[in-house]
Order: structure tokens, then C-alpha cells, then sequence
């Protein structure tokens, strides 16, 4: 079977409009959780969100291209040309016909659909939209775009599985270049929902946190009286190759992708189920299909949203699968920084999971004070500093509404 790598990775964030920026952050602790800005929140329940900061459009599209571009096309857009200029990529060098981009989203253009909503409401019902508005909206553009920009003529679609999504990418990559379907793949996610419709709407679900007075700690995954997840955006950008095509270009290789799975609880449209009976299964699976067994596993970036009934099921899956070595792996829960960023969460978490084998570093869990007692004593769940370790093997959990479960899979390269 074909061996399968990393060679670059971009992003945008609530903590860091760079790869870079991202990673020094997040090992550093910081909380991207700020009151909301982009619309009055006087009337919600929840008044706080992990936005992207200082990110000015016009710095990366002229105005022609902007009409054009939903804010999670532009996140897109520009964690990619960071991951590809990280690769060393020569562009005019690859087959276009080998090179493909998998790229998802959970709710794709929402921002463009409300405003177009909002103005035909506003506007007596007169449907004046803009021509855009249809290829601005739809869940699929940001991969089309990519590929219209660069030229990658191979696979090309738009995974879509909630906040799992991203992770379904990066997965489908390694499959399609395991399959023999391409040589390179641009895959990620990204996500822009932070409006009206997205916090009333989760709001209304009761699945958001209300800790207004203080959102820098409102996401505390693990925590006994968290409440909810905070809402985030962003980007993640990764570019997984096939060993010896990097290898023939000279490539710096960040980590293998090493496997994968998918499964889904088929129990309940939000709630996880209690046991992590679908989350328990997936990592099972995605060990075998890497080839590697509980106890090689030192690090795992858990899915750990914040919510109370997440963070647990998630929990007694992980004891299921690793038993007693559970206490001798790293679990964080990266979220506590960046807030959900709900479909492109599992491509930024990725990114994480490819530091920790590159440099033997594992980002923490913020937030956590007093550890809910459903959660057994003796684990890891690396608190408040970032903990240096060797780490070979790396899992990235992700699940999403609807019941989908889906894990990476990252080793140390090694020839």
C-alpha cells in the first residue's frame, strides 16, 4: 500500500492567521474567546464567540474577486496558499491530472445566505440578490475555487459530515492516494457561521455556553460545571502527498498519515452516544487500519467540545479502546483555545496532532478546575501547560451531529 505523508499545513484561527502563529498559541495556552463583533448580540443568550482576529479581506483579494467570496471561501483560500507556499510545491512541475482538492465545510456560504435573506425580507419580498449569490452560498465552491486558482484538474469534492467534516477530508485523501487516485491532494476545511442564525440557532438548541461574564474560560472541556461549546471559525489547511513523490521533489515531511476510520452511532441527530459506543469502534478501527495497536498511541487530541455529555461519552470510549494504557497517553482537548470551529475543526486539530510527532510537544486543555468525577482519576488530560514528550503516534477525533465519528491517524515519519 502506498505510503502516505504531510508536506504542508496553513491556517486561519481564533488564535493565529498562520500555521505558525496557530501552533505558538495554542502551546502557549491562549483563549481566542472574545465578546462577538459582528452583529448585536443584545438579544441572545450568548454574546461571546471565537472569531477570527485582524483577518482584512482586502490584503489577500482585490474587490472584484471579494464580491465573489463568502468569508469561509476566503479562509479557504488563504490557509491553502499558506500550506502549498509551506510545501515547497512547484506547481508547474506536477501533473495537474494527479493533483486534487478535498475540501469541505459544514454550513459552506451561511454569512451570504442570511444576508441575501435578510435584504429580500428587508426589501418587501423583491428578489434582488446578487448574481454570486448561489456559487457564494454553496457547500462545494471553496474546493472548486482552490482547484480553478491552481490548476489541480484531479479529485475534487466537498466532504460533509457536520463537525467531523475536515477530518473526513483529510481521511478521503489518504484513501485516494492510497487507491492510487492521485499524488497530492490540497485537503481541509472552513467555516464561517458566526452570525445570527448561528448562535440563535444553537442557542435554540441549548448546545452553546452561556458564560458571558467570562468567555476566555468558558469552553473547559473536562470541567464539572461546563455548559456548553463555543462557537469558532477558521481554516485548516493541509497538503498530503504520497512518500515518493515528496521524496522525488525534495520535500520536508512534517508526519505520516498513517490511517483512519469512519463509523456513526446511529443513536441520536446531536447527542453523543452515553458509552462512545461509534467513537469506540472508530478508533479501533483506525488503529487496525493503520496498522498499529492501543499501545502505540501517545497522544490523542480529543473532540472534547465542552458539553456534558461529549466530554464523557468521548471519555469512556478512549478507556474502552486503551484500557489501562489510557493513563499513560496525553489527551488535550485543543478546543478550550480555539472554541468549535465546527467543520474545520478536525483539519486545524490535525495540524496540532502533525506538531506534537514533528516536535514532541502536546498543546494543552485550558480551563478545567474541578474535573468532572464521571471522568476516571489517573488520566492525562494535559492541563493548563503544554507537556513536552515523545510522540510517535498521534490520533485526531472528531464527531458531528448526526452521530459521525471520524479519527486520523499521524505517525512519526521515518523511511
Amino acid at each position: 500500500m502506498r505510503r502516505v505523508v504531510i508536506t504542508g499545513i496553513g491556517a486561519v484561527t481564533p488564535i493565529g492567521n498562520t500555521a505558525p502563529e496557530f501552533i505558538e498559541n495554542a502551546i502557549s495556552g491562549k483563549s481566542g474567546a472574545t465578546p462577538i463583533t459582528k452583529f448585536d448580540t443584545t438579544n441572545f443568550k450568548t454574546k461571546f464567540a471565537c472569531e477570527v482576529k485582524n483577518f482584512v479581506p482586502e490584503n489577500h483579494f482585490d474587490r472584484k474577486e471579494l464580491r465573489k467570496l463568502d468569508p469561509f471561501c476566503q479562509y479557504a483560500l488563504v490557509a491553502v496558499e499558506e500550506a502549498l507556499s509551506n510545501s515547497g510545491l512547484d506547481i508547474s512541475s506536477i501533473d495537474p491530472a494527479r493533483a486534487g482538492v478535498i475540501w469541505g465545510s459544514g454550513y459552506g456560504g451561511v454569512t451570504t445566505m442570511f444576508e441575501q435573506t435578510m435584504n429580500f425580507a428587508d426589501n418587501g419580498r423583491l428578489p434582488r440578490f446578487t448574481p454570486f449569490f448561489i456559487p457564494r452560498s454553496i457547500i462545494n465552491m471553496a474546493a472548486g475555487l482552490i482547484s480553478i486558482k491552481y490548476g489541480f484538474k484531479g479529485i475534487n469534492f466537498a466532504p460533509v459530515a457536520a463537525c467531523a467534516t475536515s477530518n473526513v477530508a483529510i481521511l478521503e485523501s489518504l484513501n485516494n492516494i492510497r487507491w492510487g487516485k492521485a499524488d497530492i491532494i490540497v485537503c481541509g476545511g472552513s467555516e464561517a457561521a458566526i452570525d445570527e442564525g448561528g448562535i440563535g440557532g444553537f442557542n435554540a438548541a441549548m448546545a452553546l455556553s452561556t458564560n458571558n461574564d467570562s468567555p476566555e474560560t468558558a469552553c473547559r472541556p473536562f470541567d464539572v460545571t461546563r455548559d456548553g461549546f463555543v462557537m469558532a471559525e477558521g481554516a485548516g489547511a493541509l497538503i498530503i502527498e504520497e512518500l515518493e513523490h515528496a521524496q522525488r521533489r525534495g520535500a520536508t515531511i512534517l508526519a505520516e498519515l498513517a490511517g483512519g476510520a469512519m463509523t456513526c452511532d446511529a443513536y441520536h441527530i446531536t447527542a453523543s452516544h452515553p458509552e462512545g459506543e461509534g467513537s469506540k469502534n472508530a478508533m479501533k478501527l483506525a488503529l487496525e487500519d493503520a496498522g498499529l495497536k492501543p499501545e502505540d498511541v501517545d497522544y490523542i487530541n480529543a473532540h472534547a467540545t465542552s458539553t456534558p455529555l461529549g466530554d464523557v461519552s468521548e471519555i469512556n470510549a478512549i478507556m474502552s479502546v486503551f484500557g489501562e494504557h489510557a493513563k499513560k497517553l496525553n489527551i488535550s482537548a485543543s478546543k478550550s483555545m480555539t472554541g468549535h470551529m465546527l467543520g474545520a475543526a478536525g483539519a486545524a486539530e490535525a495540524i496540532l496532532c502533525v506538531n506534537s510527532v514533528k516536535n514532541d510537544i502536546i498543546a494543552p486543555s485550558i480551563n478545567a478546575r474541578n474535573i468532572d468525577p464521571q471522568i476516571p482519576e489517573g488520566l492525562n488530560l494535559t492541563l493548563d501547560k503544554a507537556q513536552q514528550r515523545t510522540v510517535n503516534v498521534a490520533l485526531n477525533n472528531t464527531f458531528g451531529f448526526g452521530g459521525h465519528n471520524v479519527i486520523t491517524v499521524f505517525k512519526k515519519f521515518r523511511e
